[in-house]
Parts: C-alpha cells; sequence; structure tokens
C-alpha cells in the first residue's frame, strides 16, 4: 500500500479535484435550467398544440415524448460539455447507431410515420364506428404504431396504421345519422306498391329505427329470379347498424309471409317449343332426307 501511495501524486489529485468541482456545479445547474424550461414551458406548449387542433393522443406525445426528450438531450450535451466529454464524438457514434436502428426498425417508422398522418388528418377518433381491413368494430384505442378495435364479437382487433392509411375505411359514426339498405326480393308476379306499403308498416317503430328520416322501399333491380327491392331505413347511433339491419331483414321477411307475397328461391325458367312437325314440313322439298327421316327407303 506504501507502493502505491508514495506512486500518486496526491496533491495533485486534489487540485484536479478542486478545478473539476466547479465543471460539475456548472453541467448540474445547466440540467437543473433545462427541467425548469421543461416545467414552465410544457403547459404553453400543450395549449398551443390543442389551440392548433392536434389530437389529444398526438399532444400528449410531443409534449410529453418528444418535446421533453429534447429538452434533456440538449441540455445533457451542454452539461456533457462542461465536465469536459468529447461531445461531438459521442453524437457522431450515436448517428451511426440511430441509422443502423433505422434499417432495422423500418417497419416501424413506416407505421409511427402513419400515426401521426392519422393523428393530423382525423379519419376517425377513439369511439367511433369504422370498416377497415375487413374489419367492422369500435375504435378503442390509437397509438402512434397501431389502432386497436373491438369487434361484434368481442374480438381485440389490432391493425398496423401503415395498412391504415393505405386501406379503404369506412366511417359510420363520421356524420350522425346513417342510412341501412336491406336487399329484399319479391316474385314478378307480386304488387310492388303493396309489397312497400306492408314492409313499412313492419319496420316503422322498429328498435334502433329513426322516425327521421322516414323509412322508404324502392325497387332496385329485375334480377333473375325476382324483383329486387331495397329497405332504406335510418339509424341516429352506428353502434347499432348491424342490429337493426337484422331486425329490418327479419321484419321484412315475416310480414310478406303474412301477407301472402311470395319471396322467390332463384330459379331458370326455360320454354321448350315443339318444332317436329314443322321440321318434318320443310323436309318435303327434300325427297332424300324426307325417306331417310321417315325411316324409309327408295328402290330404284
Amino acid at each position: 500500500m506504501d507502493s502505491i501511495w508514495s506512486k500518486l501524486d496526491v496533491e495533485a489529485l486534489l487540485s484536479q479535484l478542486v478545478a473539476f468541482i466547479p465543471n460539475l456545479f456548472a453541467a448540474v445547474f445547466i440540467m437543473f435550467t433545462f427541467w425548469l424550461l421543461f416545467r414552465f414551458t410544457r403547459i404553453p406548449v400543450r395549449r398551443l398544440l390543442e389551440r392548433a387542433g392536434f389530437h389529444e393522443k398526438l399532444v400528449d406525445m410531443l409534449v410529453g415524448n418528444i418535446y421533453r426528450t429534447t429538452i434533456f438531450v440538449f441540455g445533457l450535451v451542454m452539461a456533457a460539455d462542461q465536465v469536459g466529454i468529447n461531445v461531438g464524438a459521442a453524437l457522431a457514434g450515436i448517428g451511426v447507431a440511430g441509422v443502423a436502428i433505422g434499417f432495422a426498425a423500418q417497419d416501424s417508422l413506416a407505421n409511427t410515420i402513419a400515426g401521426f398522418i392519422i393523428f393530423w388528418d382525423k379519419p376517425f377518433e377513439v369511439g367511433e364506428w369504422v370498416t377497415v381491413e375487413g374489419q367492422y368494430g369500435r375504435v378503442s384505442d390509437i397509438t402512434m404504431r397501431s389502432t386497436r378495435i373491438r369487434t361484434n364479437n368481442n374480438t381485440y382487433v389490432v391493425i398496423p396504421n401503415r395498412s391504415i392509411i393505405d386501406a379503404v375505411l369506412v366511417n359510420h359514426s363520421k356524420h350522425g345519422e346513417t342510412r341501412i339498405d336491406v336487399p329484399v326480393g319479391i316474385a314478378y308476379k307480386e304488387s310492388i306498391p303493396e309489397a312497400r306499403r306492408v314492409i313499412l308498416e313492419a319496420v316503422r317503430g322498429l328498435e334502433g329505427v329513426a322516425a327521421s328520416p322516414d323509412p322508404d322501399v324502392v325497387a332496385e333491380e329485375l334480377g333473375g329470379s325476382s324483383v329486387n327491392l331495397l329497405v332504406r331505413v335510418w339509424i341516429e347511433d352506428a353502434s347499432v347498424e348491424q342490429p337493426v339491419f337484422y331486425r329490418t331483414l327479419e321484419a321484412a321477411k315475416l310480414t310478406l309471409d303474412a301477407a301472402g307475397i311470395q319471396i322467390p328461391y332463384p330459379h331458370l325458367q326455360l320454354f321448350v317449343e315443339n318444332v317436329e312437325e314443322r321440321v318434318w314440313k320443310d323436309l318435303q322439298r327434300f325427297p332424300a332426307l324426307a325417306g331417310s327421316g321417315n325411316g324409309g327407303s327408295q328402290t330404284g
């Protein structure tokens, strides 16, 4: 131990420590200053973003993550410079590591950018009913990476944000009242006005069907085996869209049965005309063919 202490220049170490303490205090003061800066500016920044129309979740992420991280990174860089750390070399290393991480996380980065687009464009919000990527349900959460949808089957579907912005999305809640079209077919021999009358009597007052606008029934198509009608009803809440569709379809079927109006099965009708007599009459002009056709034979 004596040999070790004899080799150390204690006075030099103490002098270096005394010289380092002010720099350490300066670094701590810088970090404390940047912490105060974040504390006093986060609320004004949040209010500014909210007034600009940013989504609440996007504001939380921008202020709570990106803004806070940026402030503290700047403070850390300045504090490190005070204690003699080579900031330039450290930043260069971080930059190289960032490029490598970026290549490894391309999909995550693409989903994050798509998340920004969703928060900015606002095609849907939490609580609204949407159909996207073949999934119909209520939006339960939106994150920077994915959107979570709870379906009517009570399943939890997680869809990457990049897939959402590249797909056709239907928002069932965006404009309040929604019209539901329910297809019903009747036979050609049936009366369209009578079918319309009994169907409207059945669907008015159904649970979930709005009183205004009034339901209506229109002839949509003259199909191969039926006259195809559309029963059009309105709802005020997108959450009842599927239940009202099923109720309307069932009510239309029951009321048509009660009224004796036929709902035909798909079928194909063939008309066969007896042409045998006409064919033999025409063959008389060709004695050779006529004799052969009648089973007889000619002798010379």
